[in-house]
């Protein structure tokens, strides 16, 4: 299995950010063709220094293998849901790509 993982630093609108994202973002992005699943965690305390965390959000998309993740970050959904991000949390997020170990 492939994923594409993105962690979201603390928005300063929270309300705001959770609109877009969850009536926006996400259904935009589920629709990427190959997408098995999505995961997304909200982060409430950090474990280490105790308090809020200094992320916000994490969210899992996978797929079967790299090759679909790769075909669907080139489909016209992909894009989207590339473009949307940018406009809305490119200075939030980090983006990472890997593969289940197993």
């Amino acid at each position: 299995m492939a994923k594409v993982v993105a962690l979201y630093k603390q928005p300063k609108d929270k309300e705001k950010f959770d609109e877009h994202y969850f009536n926006v973002h996400g259904p935009v992005t589920a629709k990427i063709p190959g997408l098995r699943e999505m995961k997304v965690t909200r982060f409430t305390k950090n474990v280490m220094a105790g308090g809020e965390p200094d992320l916000y959000l994490m969210c899992e998309m996978i797929y079967d293998s790299m090759e679909d993740l790769k075909s669907g970050m080139k489909s016209d959904e992909g894009k989207a849901s590339g473009k949307d991000l940018m406009g809305f949390a490119g200075d939030l997020v980090t983006l990472m790509i890997g593969e289940e170990v197993e």
